[in-house]
C-alpha cells in the first residue's frame, strides 16, 4: 500500500484489486479497482460549459487509470493526511484531503445564490472550494452488506471530526457537519463478513482512522483559512 503525490494527482495504491464502494465522479458505485485517485482542479480546468464527467474520464484514461476510482478536489493536493490503525486482526488505512469552504450542516443549505449546485462538482470547483475526500482501505474481506456498514462508520467519523472542529456556518446556521461536495471511498477484499459496526473491532479501527485524518485536515485548514465559511 502506497500513497504517491504527483501534482495534480494523488494516488492511493491499495496493494491489490478490491471492491471499492463510493459515489466518486469516476468509478462510482461498487466497483473493482486497485487504485483510488484524487485529481486537483483549478478554475481554468472547469469552464462553465464543460461536461465534467467526460473530462475526468479522458484524464483518467490518459493516465492509464480508466478502470480505477477518482475523486475531484480544489484543495491543494499536497496537503493530505494518512492514518493507519490495527485492532485485533483488522488493519485500516485512511487517506484524506480536507477543505471546508463550502461547508454545510445536514438538513440545511447555506444560501449561495447564483450557484447551480445540481451541476455535480463543477460549480463548487469553479468557486475554488475545498471539500472532504476520504479513501479507506480495509484488510478484512467483507460482503457488500459489510462494505455498506463500513461506509456508514466512515461517514459517522467524518461528521464527528467536522463537528469537533466547530466550523461555523454563515447567518447563524450553526456548526458544519460536512461540505456540499464530500466524497468517501471504502475498499475491502471480497468476503462473507456482513458486520463492521460500532460494536466491532473493525468498526472501531475504521472510526479511529477516519476521525484522525479528517480532524488533522480540519485543523490545518482552519489555521490557514479560518474557522468560518462565508455564504
Amino acid at each position: 500500500m502506497t500513497v504517491t503525490l504527483n501534482q495534480p494527482w494523488l494516488e492511493f495504491d491499495l496493494g491489490q484489486v478490491m471492491q471499492v464502494l463510493s459515489w466518486a465522479p469516476h468509478g462510482a458505485g461498487c466497483h473493482r479497482a486497485r487504485r483510488i485517485l484524487w485529481r486537483q482542479v483549478r478554475n481554468a480546468d472547469l469552464p462553465a460549459d464543460l461536461d465534467v464527467a467526460k473530462w475526468l474520464d479522458a484524464q483518467m484514461h490518459r493516465r492509464g487509470a480508466g478502470a480505477e476510482v477518482c475523486m475531484l478536489t480544489s484543495r491543494d493536493i499536497s496537503v493530505y493526511h494518512v492514518a493507519r490503525k490495527n485492532i485485533d486482526i483488522h488493519d485500516v488505512m485512511a487517506v484524506a484531503t480536507v477543505g471546508l469552504s463550502n461547508a454545510e450542516r445536514v438538513g440545511h443549505r447555506v444560501d449561495r445564490t447564483g450557484r447551480d449546485w445540481n451541476r455535480d462538482l463543477s460549480s463548487a470547483q469553479e468557486a475554488g472550494f475545498g471539500t472532504i475526500n476520504i479513501a479507506v482501505r480495509l484488510s478484512t474481506p467483507l460482503s457488500q452488506i459489510g462494505l455498506l456498514e463500513a461506509m456508514s462508520i466512515a461517514t459517522q467519523a467524518r461528521t464527528l471530526a467536522v463537528l469537533d472542529a466547530a466550523h461555523v456556518l454563515p447567518d447563524g446556521a450553526g456548526l458544519a457537519t460536512g461540505t456540499g461536495t464530500d466524497c468517501i471511498a471504502v475498499a475491502a477484499p471480497e468476503g462473507s463478513q456482513h458486520y463492521a459496526g460500532l460494536h466491532t473491532a473493525l468498526g472501531e479501527a475504521i472510526g479511529q482512522a477516519v476521525l484522525q485524518v479528517v480532524s488533522e485536515g480540519a485543523r490545518v485548514w482552519q489555521r490557514s483559512i479560518g474557522l468560518r465559511s462565508e455564504g
